[in-house]
């Protein structure tokens, strides 16, 4: 799997997709060309967020687009995902490459260059770097305000594995964070709430990575 294609990463979150179903934002964004898909959906039951999986899993498959699961390593095996992404609570990454197998994809979210560097040392495959900007998402790690493209730029030059920029990322800004060193960028609203995510995948695959 070749991580540093990566450009456009949505992460799903029900409660901020306009009352839409997760499953049709997520289709309508595998037709707008999203190159990977993180399943959140955090304040649904386990039972829930599996069977969610599971259909996330059927279409992503259908399209040859990653799955990656937030949090759990358990529901990552249950559904057959790709991968997982931790953040610093969560397991360790030793244990979840140890659960899910040389092949699987662990990311780990870091703020800082010392939590780059010790995650990836960790054995990280990729890192979720942010709250780029200002954002009101309780799952973006990081200063309220944004640690801002100067820090993205810091943790890119001193490691050596794929950078994503998360957190108050949109069409207008994502090409400064792909500037400053991010291979790609992770969003929540700037697809989900859209009114067309479609469209908005379509706008923000033209700002990270311009024909």
């Amino acid at each position: 799997m070749n991580i540093g294609s990566w450009r456009t990463y949505l992460v799903t979150g029900a409660d901020h997709s306009a009352g839409r179903e997760t499953p049709a934002v997520v289709a309508d964004a595998l037709a707008g060309g999203v190159d990977v898909v993180q399943l959140r959906e955090k304040g649904t039951d386990a039972r829930t967020r599996y069977r969610l999986g599971l259909r996330l899993r059927e279409l992503t498959a259908e399209a040859g687009v990653p799955l990656v699961v937030n949090d759990r390593v358990d529901l990552a095996a249950a559904v057959d995902a790709d991968g997982v992404h931790l953040g610093r609570s969560d397991l360790p990454i030793e244990v979840a490459r140890e659960q899910l197998g040389s092949d699987a994809v662990v990311g780990a979210s870091a703020s800082t260059v010392a939590e780059a560097r010790a995650a990836v040392d960790a054995g990280a495959d990729y890192l979720g770097v942010g709250a780029v900007y200002g954002t009101d998402s309780k799952d973006v790690s990081g200063d309220r305000d944004g640690i801002g493209p100067e820090r993205v730029a810091a943790v890119a030059d001193a490691v050596d594995v794929p950078v994503i920029g998360i957190g108050g990322i949109d069409a207008e800004n994502a090409a400064r964070v792909v500037e400053a060193g991010a291979t790609g960028v992770a969003v929540v609203s700037a697809i989900t709430a859209a009114e067309d995510p479609r469209a908005a995948t379509e706008a923000l695959r033209e700002a990270v990575a311009p024909e």
